[in-house]
């Protein structure tokens, strides 16, 4: 049935419970680089050159790009992008000048930011520079596999205004001259305020700040309230497609699962009205046989099931930088193994995840479904099997008769612990979370602190309120052992699943310090040849090599939908949302708000 759009109307969309946005400047430093500062807030403000996935699937969308497909070279090392002239809201028009004062920001801080990796972009560019006022060219130090630069590093690069371009003492030309870009950038992270401050106050004032009000994209920021509501209007300026049907958009905080399940249960009309929530696990009636389409619902009297299945791995780390004992435990593959062997994957998908868990048993994605996936990755090389993992731990050096375990085997030879593990040395490491999730999360995890403690691994559960968790632990700190915020990644904006950002030595947002170099080398085949034959033996390595402890995969939010708000569908698996396309048919269902 063909509904007809009505335009007005409020948005109220449910934030991840302890994940309201957390920075505005688009060049994101690690700790804050994710899904709820970019594609759920900046991007909506501040459009990257290339979108993506808009249809369902991880490819490009030029209708909704601001550049047009890339121009290459005979000899494919340089590129050519032509900018279309949309507007920002002051006037300026998005051009090449744009391109390069983003290019000077980011070559200048490269290694505050979370999608750097060294060696890769901006460091692969022999050169780049302004060719017409539309045209920026890029010419890369070889020819790496042309679909890895679009999805991988051209998608890294947000067009700035000139505005922008100014430090506290007035404007400036970081857009002609990289000398300048260091001061600029400073200037525009003070206006951002600390990144990892939880204090919203400095958030309030983004909304009249005269640097973050310009804007290109379908929206502008209207309110950062003290609370973290966060109010984005209609930008009037908008030069692109699909402008916005609704009235207003809000990101609503949330501490918890269950709050905002009450405010579901209100149902759209409610004081609480949310339109966009999520169906907690704990409240499934009745398991799904499908986690792409979702099982009942019980809340179907107004709202329908649209599971958010990105292209995403979940995980957590270990921390090899850490500089204690446990450190040193965490670079021995076999306690690897073993602690992953302990993790019962599988046996949570019905028990914890009522269907709509899957799998993740390496680098790259199980769904939405790929020719990408590795065909050894169709099965769990490391099954639920506690004796297995007892045993690794008896052959390398460790007395499993106690828990925890401890070392009578020293050094580094065959059968022994491994370097730095002195005798006597009690295997028992801290396993940080993220707070909040207590029907799934909580109770995954501590089933799994209680299978690896018949194995000897006595894993000590710490709850840590999500926000404050991943900031302390992904900003350089080594005090930390296991760290897990009940995630992973989506790949985006890397969006082709080759681990340069993920898993190279150096990276950005290599959380855990991971580095070995034999990975570092298939990396490498992987970004320079579209051969799937090499991207099918860095992930059965890396899958091996147990990097990060594997985690059960679920879709990010089984989203609960107004059943009068629609344009949601297709979900994009990239993350990217487009609420511009969203609208009420018949009565909207709209509330005053919080």
């Amino acid at each position: 049935m063909t509904r007809t759009p009505r335009k007005g109307g409020t948005i109220s969309w449910a934030c991840t419970p302890g994940f309201p946005p957390a920075c505005i400047f688009p060049l994101l430093p690690p700790g804050r680089f994710g899904a709820r500062s970019l594609y759920e807030f900046q991007m909506l403000m501040y459009r990257p050159l290339y979108w993506y996935g808009t249809k369902g699937d991880a490819s490009v969308d030029y209708e909704l790009s601001m550049a047009e497909p890339p121009e290459w070279s005979e000899d494919g090392r340089t590129a050519t992008l032509t900018v279309k002239p949309y507007k920002w809201s002051n006037g300026e028009t998005v051009n090449a000048d744009g391109v390069m004062l983003w290019m000077h920001l980011l070559e200048a801080k490269k290694e505050e930011y979370g999608g750097y990796v060294p060696g890769f972009f901006p460091d692969n560019l022999t050169s780049y520079e302004k060719v017409a006022e539309d045209k920026v060219r890029f010419t890369f130090d070889k020819a790496y596999a042309r679909n890895w630069v679009l999805m991988n590093q051209f998608s890294l690069i947000t067009p700035l205004p000139k505005a922008w371009d100014r430090t506290a003492d007035g404007p400036a030309d970081a857009t002609r001259n990289k000398d300048d870009a260091y001061a600029v950038y400073d200037y525009l992270m003070a206006q951002n305020g600390d990144v990892y401050a939880e204090d919203n106050r400095h958030r309030t004032r983004w909304a009249d700040s005269p640097v973050w009000s310009v804007v290109n994209g379908p929206w502008k920021l209207a309110e950062y309230a003290m609370d973290g509501l966060v109010r984005m209007v209609p930008n009037p300026s908008y030069s692109g497609p699909n402008k916005p049907y609704a009235d207003e958009f809000r990101l609503v905080p949330t501490d918890t699962d269950e709050q905002q399940y009450q405010w579901l249960e209100q149902g759209p009309d409610g004081p609480d009205a949310i339109h966009m929530g999520f169906l907690p696990f704990d409240r499934i009636t009745e398991p799904t046989a499908d986690p792409t389409t979702g099982g009942p619902n019980p809340l179907a009297e107004h709202y329908r099931i649209v599971p958010q299945i990105l292209y995403a791995i979940h995980y957590f780390p270990f921390n090899f930088s850490n500089p204690t004992i446990a450190g040193k435990i965490f670079r021995q593959l076999y306690f690897r193994q073993a602690l992953q062997t302990c993790l019962d994957q599988d046996g949570s998908f019905q028990e914890i995840y009522q269907g709509y868990g899957y799998p993740t048993y390496g680098p790259v994605p199980a769904l939405p479904a790929t020719e990408l996936l590795s065909p050894a990755q169709k099965s769990n090389p490391f099954p639920f099997d506690v004796d297995k993992a007892r045993r690794l731990l008896d052959e390398n050096g460790w007395d499993t008769s106690v828990t925890p375990a401890v070392c009578v085997n020293p050094g580094t030879g065959a059968g022994q612990a491994g370097e730095g593990i002195p005798e006597g040395t009690p295997l028992t490491v801290t396993l940080r979370y993220a707070s909040g999730h207590e029907k799934t999360l909580t109770r995954l995890l501590r089933k799994f602190r209680d299978d690896a403690a018949r194995a000897g691994i006595e894993l000590v559960l710490e709850e840590v309120h999500p926000s404050v968790l991943v900031g302390q632990d992904t900003t350089g700190t080594t005090t930390w052992e296991l760290s897990c915020w009940n995630g992973g990644w989506v790949y985006g904006p890397n969006f082709h699943p080759t681990g340069e950002l993920l898993y190279r030595t150096g990276a950005g947002c290599n959380f855990g310090s991971y580095s070995d170099p034999v990975t570092d080398e298939l990396i490498e085949k992987t970004v320079t040849s579209d051969d799937l034959a090499d991207l099918y033996a860095y992930q059965d390595y890396l899958a091996e090599q147990v990097p990060v402890i594997w985690m059960p995969n679920f879709p990010l939010r089984v989203f609960e939908v107004a059943n009068t708000l629609q344009g949601v569908e297709p979900i994009n698996p990239l993350g990217f949302i487009n609420p511009e396309n969203w609208y009420f048919t018949d009565e909207q269902g709209a509330s005053d708000g919080h």
